[in-house]
């Protein structure tokens, strides 16, 4: 029986354990997941991509293959975790709208700039793009990068990819980890080429002589950067906000008229945000920012971005074109922030700084590729050598061979001149062979030669081959010996990759100041305010209203007329007012529905209650009387309300009390009438409710039991002969006696 397993009680902090394993989770997901490395700007999962289909043979000239085959493929070796992060990353290094630079080939529905998704992997195909093959994958069986285990320690992955040229700043990244994230845009591939190539010369160029080549970011979809003066310090710190522009044509149309075309949008706009553009575009229209606009249509093709806005006759394009950049994301703000994974850690470094340190991998990848061709080519010219020298004794090594017994005699007597184990026809030869010494390399490579490299013409060809070797052994040396041959040799690639994949730059750079929209000002008119009781608000003409008054006024809960200039206040129960533009609430037909009140203004219809609407004008003029459920008033000058905010407290409200009343006090109305729900009824006059601000409590003007409240008010005059109905019973309001504030008043039994 075997022993029972000891047990062993580990007494530890709950809290340090967790704070250990939340740094270790947060590191692996900052280094392992999210960011890139500066060397080679990519992801885990991009890089695992590439090698993979590198390892199937993927190439630029060679047949796509399925994408489901490379990221099952990927999947199994080296990435386990989940199908999409591996075919999301393979679509965006295939979308060239998204990469400086793409990195894919896809073949098929690779999605588009709208925002429409890729097709599922099982339809699409991809390959490599060349310069993926040549300045990303070329030199992998150089020893140019280590190898490290996969996942489940079955296959070797490299730690990194030897890219020659600056891929971090070439394609940008984007990814959020934990409490980081790094947002870096794309590159022009010349200039940072260049840039690279300044460094490489003078290892003390500054941030503001290295942005004379690298004029800022270069997106993919174009656009104007409009803060050309803030991008020294951004890239010299490495984040900041960089201000994009979409770009804004003027064509002229038939008709005299103008129509202003989006060829370029912002970066940012990318996928669904041109959807919300043209929303944003609609709302201008609806909500009358501006009555130019008359048509708008989204015409972008495979060719490029065009949506057309047709303006009216006689619009001003330049001012409409502001509007856009001031009230739509047609200018926005891409944030820079160039974090990276720098010798194992999370670092955000300026332009200066990634330069740097891709300059400094080059070097790397460099010596190592070179000192591992040397270390070929050194056995090469080892082997030619002897076999050079065994061509002029090929005579004494056949008859070695003829007299050898086994492959290990040959090898002895070819390395140490050993021929006791072999017969020779002739004694001349034997004495000869003992004087053999070639390298154990050189003696295979005797034993595995073919009889027609004996031709006097192979023999030639094996001399001049071992010519190139030497010459590119004293190169290679030359290179592993001298930096500024070392120099030469990477400034001269990376010309290449300039030459053969660079491109001219799209997003053009410059200084501009906000965009200004002049707005015209509105034509005076009356207009008719209509809230349904649904809560639905319009305006209509007066001419309209007047035609369907009855209708309007059976349908609507509020018929205000009103300036289209002017503003409407809405007063709830809560005691809150709620301030509209005219100019906001849709105007039309009739028989329009409207917009929903809370859209355009913070009024909640579902929870507040409107106790008093009217236009901000009549408020103004006049003295507002409020009376509260639990009998308190007050009076407030309606001037108090002419503020600048969509919201305003009219009053001030104890615990449980909300507003009963609020209506504007005439000359004629000289005293008012309350009645409670326990039916006590009170008269008094007008003049002993107080003037006061609206931030109030106001004063006591009935004096009611617990369970009693104030539930109508009546305003009159002395003599006023009108009847109230209380409990199906016409009362004369002049029944009830002339007293003072702050009373219980008469109870009136029916």
């Amino acid at each position: 029986m075997s022993k029972p397993i000891k047990e062993e009680i580990i007494s530890t902090e709950y809290s340090e354990i967790m704070q250990k394993n939340y740094i270790d989770y947060a590191m692996s997901v900052i280094v392992a997941r999210a960011l890139p490395d500066v060397r080679d700007g990519l992801k885990p999962v991009q890089r695992r991509t590439l090698y993979d289909m590198s390892e199937l043979g993927l190439k630029h000239d060679r047949p796509y293959r399925k994408c489901a085959r490379i990221v099952g493929d990927t999947m199994g070796k080296y990435h386990p975790h989940g199908d999409s992060s591996i075919y999301d990353s393979l679509v965006v290094m295939a979308q060239d709208f998204k990469k400086g630079q793409i990195l894919v080939d896809g073949h098929g529905n690779f999605g588009s700039i709208e925002g429409d998704g890729a097709a599922a992997m099982r339809y699409t195909e991809a390959r490599l793009e060349k310069i993926t093959e040549e300045a990303f994958l070329a030199d992998l069986d150089k020893d140019t990068v280590d190898f490290i285990p996969n996942f489940d320690e079955t296959e070797k992955e490299p730690e990194v990819l030897p890219v020659k040229i600056p891929n971090f700043l070439v394609n940008g990244s984007e990814g959020i980890a934990v409490g980081m994230a790094t947002s870096t845009p794309p590159h022009n591939l010349r200039e940072v080429i260049e840039a690279e190539k300044a460094y490489l010369k003078n290892r003390d160029i500054s941030t503001e002589e290295l942005m004379e080549i690298v004029k800022g970011p270069d997106f993919p979809t174009g656009g104007i950067v409009v803060n050309k003066d803030e991008l020294t310090e951004i890239y010299d710190r490495g984040e900041g906000k960089i201000r994009i522009r979409g770009r804004v044509e003027i064509e002229d149309v038939k008709g005299g008229k103008q129509n202003l075309v989006v060829t370029e949008i912002p970066y940012t706009m990318i996928g669904a945000g041109i959807g919300k553009f043209m929303s944003d575009l609609a709302s201008l229209v609806e909500n009358r920012k501006t009555a130019d606009i008359s048509d708008i249509s989204n015409q972008s093709d495979k060719e490029g971005t065009r949506i057309v806005i047709e303006l009216k006759k006689g619009a001003d394009p330049e001012n409409i074109k502001n509007l856009l950049y001031q009230k739509t994301r047609l200018e926005d703000t891409f944030g820079v922030n160039m974090l990276s994974v720098v010798n194992g850690r999370p670092e955000t470094m300026g332009l200066r700084g990634i330069i740097s340190n891709h300059v400094g991998f080059l070097y790397e990848i460099n010596t190592r590729k070179y000192t591992s061709l040397l270390k070929k080519d050194q056995e090469k010219r080892e082997v030619e050598e002897g076999l050079i020298k065994a061509v002029d004794v090929i005579d004494i090594i056949i008859a070695a061979l003829r007299g050898s017994k086994s492959r290990a005699d040959a090898l002895r007597c070819l390395t140490t001149g050993d021929t006791e184990n072999i017969k020779f026809r002739r004694a001349e030869d034997e004495l000869m062979a003992q004087n053999f010494s070639f390298t154990e390399r050189q003696a295979n490579a005797i034993l595995d030669m073919r009889l027609h490299r004996l031709i006097g013409l192979e023999i030639d060809a094996l001399i001049k081959e071992h010519e190139d070797t030497i010459k590119r052994i004293a190169e290679y040396e030359d290179l592993l010996t001298h930096p500024d041959s070392m120099k030469k040799a990477i400034i001269k690639d990376l010309d290449q990759y300039a030459k053969e994949f660079g491109r001219d730059r799209k997003t053009e750079i410059i200084n501009a100041g906000a965009a200004v929209f002049e707005e015209k000002p509105m034509e005076e008119m009356d207009v008719y305010f209509l809230l349904d009781r649904f809560g639905y608000a319009r305006t209509v003409d007066t001419a309209t209203f007047e035609r369907n008054e009855d209708t309007a006024r059976a349908e609507n809960k509020y018929c205000i007329l009103v300036k289209n200039t002017g503003r409407i206040v809405i007063f709830t129960a809560g005691g809150q007012a709620h301030i509209i533009k005219v100019s906001d609430v849709p105007h039309g037909k009739f028989r329009d529905k409207g917009k929903p009140v809370d859209n355009i203004s913070n009024y909640d219809s579902s929870k507040e209650e409107a106790v008093y609407v009217d236009s901000l004008s009549d408020v103004v003029s006049s003295k507002l009387l409020f009376l509260t459920k639990k009998a308190f008033g007050k009076v407030v000058d309606g001037t108090e309300f002419d503020v600048l905010k969509r919201t305003v407290a009219a009053t001030n409200l104890s615990d449980g009390d909300e507003v009963l009343l609020i209506t504007p006090l005439s000359m004629e109305t000289r005293q008012i009438l309350l009645q409670s729900l326990k039916g006590f009824f009170l008269r008094f006059a007008l003049s002993e409710i107080p003037e006061k601000k609206k931030g109030a409590v106001g004063v006591r003007t009935m004096k009611l039991s617990a369970d009693d409240r104030l539930e109508e008010a009546y305003l009159m005059n002395f003599a006023d002969e009108r009847t109230i109905l209380y409990k199906d019973k016409e009362i004369p309001m002049t029944c009830v006696k002339n007293t003072h504030r702050d009373t219980k008043g008469t109870k009136i039994r029916v």
